[in-house]
């Protein structure tokens, strides 16, 4: 990616979380806390860190955005308020427009069902995805 694409996919992430990472100080609670943590290639303080770098491709290229379950505990541990789940669902968000309408039908939703996946994420898929 060029420079410019990618100054302009950190403003867009910064734009949709509303986030300022600069207020992150990399102590690490955020992480410490996110019960998904072992699932995750880059964890939420990694998050963060690699938005203010300026490291987008390897954010938009990781699985970590799918693994964030947006619970929100890494907010109630940051000491900054800095709120690393918005800059994961902006990244996932920024992802899933790149790659253009992918509308999800009723018909369909019974290819994507397991007897491990949870009835709240077929709802939430089903809301999110059929715009």
């Amino acid at each position: 990616m060029l420079n410019k694409e990618i100054e302009q996919i950190k403003s867009d992430i910064l734009s949709i979380s509303g986030v300022n990472p600069k207020k992150c100080m990399v102590c690490g609670k955020c992480s410490g806390t996110c019960p998904n943590y072992d699932s995750m290639e880059y964890h939420p303080h990694q998050f963060v860190q690699m938005v203010e770098n300026g490291d987008i491709e390897n954010l938009l290229k990781t699985k970590s955005i799918y693994a964030c379950l947006s619970c929100f505990a890494c907010l109630e541990r940051c000491p900054r308020q800095v709120e690393p789940a918005k800059l994961i669902e902006a990244v996932r968000l920024v992802v899933e427009r790149q790659r253009g309408p992918q509308k999800l039908e009723a018909e369909n939703v019974p290819d994507f069902l397991d007897e491990e996946i949870p009835q709240q994420a077929i709802v939430s898929a089903f809301r999110k995805y059929r715009k």
